[in-house]
């Protein structure tokens, strides 16, 4: 459908991939009145990244990134500023400005040659572009018990870190991944560098978080909170074993001890492999509400040769049946695999057109969403040590991509008459907090 507009006019388009002016913004914002203009902005910034002013930060007491997975940084760590390295939020919530946003929280991803600049005005941090004020910027709250320790001396931040705005408790149980090396591990993804990074670095980053000190830190939620209403339990894949565990026992054990001790306290989701439906139904017995078996690229020569290892181990025939069967028994909806958009266009293997990208795309949405499936996208980030970031040198996708993409998602979903994706918080422009893409801001806007 909206794919097909772009055939003529693709390449003018790519050509504008890694820079973004106001007149930019204000044409896409009258061609895309199917979407709301805070999922524009937000999508651009997470494909572009931030810049920020040190002094923005300075004297300020606030939520800063806890590299909870992934670094999602366009720059390495040791190359960040004094100024920046592990001073930067997790998160920022626009409002207000040239174009009179609704409040709009997007993840930050660092990236000194951004032109999205944060910088300190008269009434506090914003956000630049041109040279202009585009919105006001607040920085997350740190809770209060994010200043508690365990009884073995670790950090909230180490063990239960929160993410979008106090909404989800992220819970990387294994920091690892046993698919290793650029014959396993997926093309796009930087687990396993992020742990690095963090440890070169100098930081307490646990690799496997002991089941007692994540109990330690949600009971300090529980007594404390009133925010959060999810957690997440995930980890890289597990190809042999843990602690002497298989995958499905090691991370089995996690939501039974939370559950056992906090019983629907908050809602319980996974994101983990592919797993067999008779598997399953042990995990959503003891509490899991939604699952997430990640399938990360539709197409199957780019499934492939960016996931190698799941490829191995699994396989994408395999992959795509076990989301499909997982319905039975979570039901429809609350399977809600993730894709990586933007990574369909990556060097060297990717498609060469935005429009050859969303409709392939788009087809595996269209495929998902008949069977109640809800995929679920991140925006990709090319982060510097992955195996792409290796091989040749990756250009941000064109924001048009990621625009087509949103009109797709929504055309489709619509289509289907699925309902809102549970454990992502309330959806719609100045609603939404899931931070790391655009497609729950868009979820019940009805254009311009």
């Amino acid at each position: 459908m909206a794919f097909l507009v772009l055939m003529a006019s693709v390449d003018s388009e790519l050509s504008q991939t890694q820079t973004t002016t106001i007149e930019d913004l204000q044409r896409f914002e009258q061609k895309y009145t199917n979407l709301p203009f805070e999922a524009i902005l937000k999508q651009d910034i997470l494909r572009l990244g931030l810049n920020f002013d040190g002094k923005a930060l300075a004297g300020l007491e606030f939520k800063t990134k806890d590299y909870f997975i992934f670094t999602f940084d366009h720059v390495p760590l040791a190359e960040q500023s004094e100024e920046i390295r592990f001073r930067a939020p997790e998160e920022i919530r626009l409002k207000g400005g040239l174009f009179q946003l609704a409040n709009t929280i997007v993840s930050v991803r660092i990236d000194p040659a951004s032109p999205y600049r944060v910088a300190a005005s008269e009434n506090g941090p914003a956000l630049f572009l041109d040279g202009q004020h585009l919105a006001d910027v607040e920085f997350p709250p740190i809770p209060g018990w994010y200043n508690q320790t365990t009884s073995t001396g670790k950090t909230p931040g180490e063990i239960a870190p929160i993410i979008e705005w106090g909404y989800l408790i992220y819970l990387t149980v294994f920091r690892n991944c046993q698919y290793f090396g650029k014959d396993e591990e997926c093309a796009f993804c930087d687990i396993n560098h992020n742990w690095r990074q963090q440890r070169m670095q100098g930081r307490p980053y646990t690799g496997i978080k002991p089941i007692e000190d994540i109990l330690e830190v949600l009971s300090f939620i529980d007594e404390q909170d009133s925010i959060a209403k999810c957690y997440t339990i995930t980890g890289g894949s597990i190809v042999t074993e843990i602690q002497k565990k298989k995958e499905t026992d090691f991370y089995y054990q996690y939501v039974e001890a939370i559950e056992k001790k906090f019983p629907g306290r908050w809602m319980a989701k996974m994101v983990v492999q592919a797993w067999e439906k008779e598997e399953l139904w042990r995990f959503k017995d003891v509490g899991v509400k939604v699952y997430h078996p990640n399938y990360e690229v539709w197409d199957k020569d780019l499934f492939y040769k960016l996931c190698p290892g799941k490829t191995r181990f699994i396989g994408r025939d395999n992959w795509i049946r076990r989301i499909v069967e997982a319905v039975d028994v979570f039901g429809p909806s609350c399977v809600i695999p993730n894709f990586v958009g933007g990574v369909e266009l990556s060097k060297p293997y990717g498609f060469k057109t935005v429009a050859e990208a969303v409709k392939s795309t788009a087809e595996g949405l269209d495929y998902f969403m008949s069977h109640g499936v809800v995929p679920r996208f991140t925006t990709w980030c090319p982060e510097p040590y992955t195996t792409l970031s290796t091989l040749e040198p990756q250009p941000k996708p064109p924001l048009v991509y990621f625009l087509e993409l949103l009109s797709e998602w929504k055309q489709i979903f619509e289509k289907y008459e699925l309902p809102t994706p549970p454990g992502y918080g309330p959806p719609g422009p100045g609603n939404a907090v899931f931070s790391v893409s655009a497609f729950m801001d868009i979820i019940g806007y009805e254009g311009r």
